[in-house]
């Protein structure tokens, strides 16, 4: 438990999924931010929030972006991802849709946020470099012990894929226009 790291998700809809993964205290610098504090965030428009991320980011090892249906494409989240990259951190994501709400409903998987996401001038998708774990079980307490059980492994692998990622990859990534 030696790597402090930031996890990037959809507030709205995957806050209750991921809640259960971040109090596991699997990883250090790991403060989830309740749904109020993060209203009060939004609320003080795109300023604020980049300062936030900003200060989260600060320190951390690894940005971890849990993804469930509707994140990719996110304006944050890309933005959190690319600021990570940018600043040589290890990046890797986790899918969460078969992780319960607290309503008790899974849904259905989203797509590999870093598809839209390009590196070396829009040669290549930052997907060709990290890696998206997308656990191989449907019950949701199956899927929750999956991901304890290689959360650090995984968060290893993309810190040292980070590191060794050549010169000329390391360029800023550019959300792909559509």
């Amino acid at each position: 438990m030696g790597k402090r790291v930031y996890f990037s998700y959809y507030h709205e809809l995957d806050h209750d999924r991921v809640t259960r993964l971040r109090e596991a205290g699997v990883v250090e610098g790991n403060v989830p931010v309740s749904r109020q504090d993060w209203k009060r965030i939004t609320q003080g428009g795109g300023v604020a929030i980049e300062g936030w991320i900003s200060a989260q980011l600060s320190g951390k090892s690894c940005i971890v972006v849990l993804i469930g249906t509707a994140t990719a494409g996110r304006m944050w989240i890309n933005h959190e991802v690319r600021k990570a990259w940018r600043q040589n951190r290890g990046v890797v994501g986790v899918y969460v849709h078969n992780l319960e709400d607290r309503h008790g409903n899974q849904s259905a998987k989203g797509a590999n946020p870093f598809d839209e996401i390009s590196i070396e001038g829009g040669i290549a998708m930052l997907s060709s470099i990290v890696k998206a774990y997308d656990p191989p079980h449907s019950a949701s307490d199956d899927v929750y012990r999956y991901v304890i059980d290689h959360l650090e492994e995984w968060i290893e692998e993309a810190i040292a894929i980070r590191s060794t990622v050549p010169r000329e990859r390391r360029y800023q990534p550019v959300t792909r226009s559509v």
